[in-house]
């Protein structure tokens, strides 16, 4: 009788050891995440736009018909974000209009952020030839150098920064699902293509910034994919797609902005202004990014800039300088060259090129573009494994930011706290403008007063400052007082809707009803 064969255990994968510990070292980094930023669960509404976006704003309540269409169909406060609605409209009806439920979601979202940035880093070494134990702890490093650093506190712990934890999540998972079928021809073939593709979608209606995924599949093909030379028509014509919906949305970003009102005009800043903080904001957050200290929720945008002015000139040499260097050497470094080339890709949508709002920089501006900084770090720190007895200092380095972290969370707990910080660290017009509605809103009539005198003196033009005097000045039945300020308000911004609505309510207190109806009526006109 013949013997049986026995057939020999089919040998596993060669890559799924790895994986394993890739995603266990990942939710290992979400957990380290999520623990350092559930102080900002404490966090209440903040009047810095939580309070015109949640608190006074009732459309979005809910998921029924009315709520849905105006949810697609709005560009409240220049946005149009309809997937961070949706998710603002579920939050909703689980938590209501209690905040800590808010902030659950954006730490949950802001952990797994972390979570997938160290499986993308892995990858993306994995492909530049950093492999084993170097490769793992080198990920780790950078998805906790980005998570935990303290510039992230201001898009995690302000709830109506939403937008970008949850579009940095759809951004994440596209470019790892493009990373499952970079090896396979051609790519639209591959069901990960088209995860890619929706997520992309889903990142576009979170937030426009991800409109630059595109050139970033192209820098990771270049280096480290290296699937580049020689096919690039196919790697284009993978990305058409791609494009196409990245054009679209910048077409509705920009309606969405001008219908905000707080796009400035080439006529505002000219070409000369443009550049000079163009130049400042790039150089402004890798320099936060190695001293993050004196963060502030404001870094206001000088009355009068100088583009020649020192600042602006040592900016623009030191990212020239930052530029050449990456480009000199991109043959013995050209992870170094990829990582600063898909900075400045996704920094530049929200440097002065386009400026929208009063700010020159913002912390919640660095949230994704800085990511490949912290791959920079990482790559780092896979080459000093080689000595574990060094990896003492990145982890002193990253308890340090994780320290950082909690203190800055703690600027955020309430209204108060974040413009007495503000004060402290970069005084503004603005911010003496909105601390002063806090102390007017907390029963210090003269304080407040104090305050919009103060933010005058900086920017005699601010017609928030003006109305909110004039408001002040109304609660203590000044009505005749406040209309001085309401008018004055109007002379500086004739699009001032609320206070020509407090204007009519002073005329009608002063008796000018006739008047009030009239201001009542050119506030409710539709804008041109």
């Amino acid at each position: 009788m013949a013997r049986r064969r026995r057939t020999p255990p089919r040998p596993a994968a060669p890559a799924a050891r790895p994986r394993r510990a890739e995603g266990l070292i990942a939710v290992a980094v979400a957990c380290g995440t999520w623990i350092v930023f559930l102080p900002a669960l404490r966090g209440a509404f903040l009047s810095w736009d939580d309070h015109a976006n949640f608190v006074t704003n009732r459309a979005w309540r809910g998921l029924g018909a009315a709520q849905l269409g105006w949810i697609f169909t709005n560009f409240h406060m220049g946005h149009w974000i309809p997937v961070t609605w949706l998710s603002f409209s579920v939050d909703y009806l689980v938590w209501g209009m209690q905040p800590s439920g808010y902030h659950l979601t954006n730490v949950l979202l802001h952990a797994a952020n972390a979570g997938l940035a160290c499986i993308v880093t892995a990858r993306l070494m994995e492909a530049g030839g950093v492999d084993g134990t170097a490769r793992l702890v080198g990920a780790a490093f950078a998805a906790l150098a980005f998570a935990l650093h303290p510039l992230r506190v201001e898009s995690v712990a302000w709830v109506t920064e939403r937008r970008d934890v949850l579009s940095t999540f759809f951004f994440l998972l596209a470019f790892l699902a493009y990373l499952r079928v970079v090896r396979r021809a051609p790519a639209w073939r591959h069901r990960a293509y088209w995860l890619a593709l929706g997520s992309f979608v889903l990142a576009l209606g979170s937030k426009s910034i991800t409109v630059t995924l595109p050139v970033i599949l192209i820098i990771a093909d270049i280096y480290p994919l290296r699937r580049w030379t020689g096919a690039w028509r196919t790697r284009l014509a993978e990305k058409a797609p791609f494009f196409a919906l990245s054009l679209l949305a910048g077409v509705v970003s920009m309606i969405a902005v001008r219908e905000g009102g707080s796009a400035s005009t080439l006529a505002d800043l000219g070409i000369g202004g443009r550049l000079a903080i163009t130049a400042y904001s790039l150089v402004f957050y890798p320099w936060k990014s190695i001293l993050p200290v004196r963060l502030s929720p404001l870094y206001e945008l000088p009355v009068g800039l100088d583009p020649l002015a020192p600042v602006y000139v040592a900016s623009a040499v030191g990212l020239v300088a930052l530029s050449g260097a990456a480009l000199a050497l991109r043959r013995r470094a050209p992870w170094l060259l990829a990582a600063w080339a898909a900075y400045l890709v996704m920094a530049l949508p929200i440097s002065g090129l386009v400026q929208n709002g009063p700010q020159i920089a913002a912390d919640r501006y660095t949230y994704l573009p800085c990511l490949p900084l912290a791959m920079i770090a990482g790559l780092g720190v896979a080459w000093l494994a080689r000595w574990p007895w060094v990896l003492a200092a990145p982890a002193a380095a990253l308890a340090a930011l994780a320290l950082l972290t909690v203190t800055q969370i703690g600027i955020w707990r309430d209204t108060r706290a974040l413009w007495t910080h503000a004060l402290a660290v970069a005084p503004s017009a603005i911010a003496y403008s909105s601390m002063g509605v806090v102390l007017d809103e907390d029963g210090e009539p003269q304080a407040a007063v104090a305050h919009f005198k103060d933010a005058l003196r900086i920017n005699p033009r601010l017609a928030h400052a003006q109305n909110n005097w004039g408001i002040a000045l109304a609660r203590q039945g000044q009505w005749q007082e406040a209309l001085a300020h309401y008018e004055e308000a109007l002379r500086l911004n004739p699009a001032y809707t609320e206070a020509r609505l407090n204007l009519a309510v002073a005329l009608d207190r002063l008796g000018r009803s006739e008047e009030a109806q009239r201001e009542v009526a050119r506030a409710r006109a539709p804008r041109p």
